[in-house]
């Protein structure tokens, strides 16, 4: 007899009913503690005892200085004026703060130092190139990025110098390095010490671990003497000093000596930090590409190198934020960058006020944070994409 027949009809009908569920049901929120601003807070600032500590006094330290700070630079700051008297204590303005009124009469020479005003058209022009070239590398998403690097690579530095420079035959009038000032030679100088650094400390960090002897102790020799005095040191010897081993018709100017001085020290710690990503490569990569028959140059182009240069990164741009602060430091040999055109423009006696000098430290302080910050963010992001934190 069918088993089924004799089982009572409850039994069969619950048989009959598939314990399978037809639809999933929808996750629960987590809790309000644990998700959302909140979490965050207490994951980020309150987690443990001693980071309590530090946010309460983090928070003490923002309560004490932001609100002198905010009175100081805008609720009683000066925006508006056309000499001293605009920033001075008056019956009128019994509580000066900033004076951006001497940024906002200056700013242009803040932008182009003593750059004829009929030519800097050509300044601004360098400048959205010098955008274009950077958006279109950084942004990861860019069309044909092999023609944006040939583009801000040789492209671009070409057709900067003849148009900051000048070229005669087609209309564009000489303008001496002398005659440049301000963010344009800030920017210069970073530019070229950020480009050129970076392909001769790879030549020099392969050149230290090269097999060959003369090869790796010239490597050895540039980068310690470089990387043992100071960048004003280095500065000096390629401003004062390379003029004396060559003929006076052969002495570049000053601006490229101090492009050359910064350009070698750069590029002498950036050796450095290259060496360090090539030592963390594993010796299989190394072998598994020799296994496959690709002679030194391909191996490193195809394989080592990216490798070596994505855990690097972080390193890559701590070395060229320190590069685009330490340009300041150029002043010291008679060049005006952005720094110190505001020093002179401070110590006009038209604007010679007590809060001229703060007002104008402050404004390329938060200059400075701006691009070092920016820098900073790019790299980070380019971090996370490339995961380089969890490689293991």
């Amino acid at each position: 007899m069918d088993t089924a027949d004799t089982m009572p009809a409850t039994a069969r009908r619950a048989a009959e009913i598939a314990f399978v569920r037809a639809a999933t049901e929808e996750p629960l929120p987590p809790p309000l503690t644990q998700s959302g601003a909140i979490g965050w807070i207490r994951e980020n600032l309150f987690s443990t005892p001693l980071n309590i500590a530090l946010t309460l006094v983090s928070i003490a330290l923002i309560v004490w200085v932001m609100p002198p700070l905010i009175q100081y630079m805008f609720i009683n700051a000066v925006w508006t004026g056309a000499d001293r008297d605009a920033c001075l204590v008056s019956i009128e303005h019994p509580v000066v703060g900033a004076c951006w009124a001497f940024v906002r009469e200056r700013f242009a020479y803040f932008i182009y130092g003593f750059y004829p005003i009929s030519e800097r058209w050509r300044v601004d022009a360098f400048l959205a190139m010098l955008v274009v070239g950077i958006v279109w590398l950084a942004w990861l998403r860019a069309p044909r990025r092999d023609i944006g690097a040939a583009y801000f690579f040789v492209v671009m530095p070409a057709v900067s110098y003849i148009l900051l420079s000048g070229w005669p035959l087609i209309g564009l009038s000489k303008v001496e390095t002398s005659f440049w000032g301000g963010l344009l030679v800030t920017v210069v100088v970073a530019a070229v010490g950020i480009v050129v650094s970076l392909p001769i400390g790879i030549l020099l960090a392969l050149g230290r671990r090269s097999q060959m002897p003369a090869v790796r102790l010239f490597s050895v020799i540039v980068i310690e003497f470089v990387r043992g005095v100071p960048l004003i040191t280095v500065l000096f010897m390629a401003s004062v000093m390379l003029p004396l081993f060559v003929p006076d018709t052969w002495s570049p100017d000053k601006l490229l000596r101090a492009l050359v001085g910064v350009a070698l020290f750069t590029s002498a710690y950036m050796a450095e930090v290259v060496r360090a990503g090539l030592q963390a490569i594993p010796k299989g990569q190394y072998e598994g590409a020799m296994a496959v028959g690709l002679g030194y140059w391909q191996m490193m182009r195809l394989i080592v190198l990216p490798q070596a240069l994505r855990v690097t990164i972080p390193n890559i741009v701590n070395s060229y934020i320190s590069l685009f602060k330490d340009t300041t430091l150029v002043f010291i040999v008679g060049i005006f960058d952005f720094l110190r055109t505001i020093e002179a423009a401070r110590i006009d006696p038209k604007w010679a006020t007590p809060t001229t000098s703060t007002t104008g430290y402050a404004f390329a302080a938060v200059f400075y944070f701006i691009c070092c910050y920016l820098m900073s963010r790019y790299a980070r992001n380019m971090e996370a994409r490339l995961a380089t934190g969890h490689k293991r």
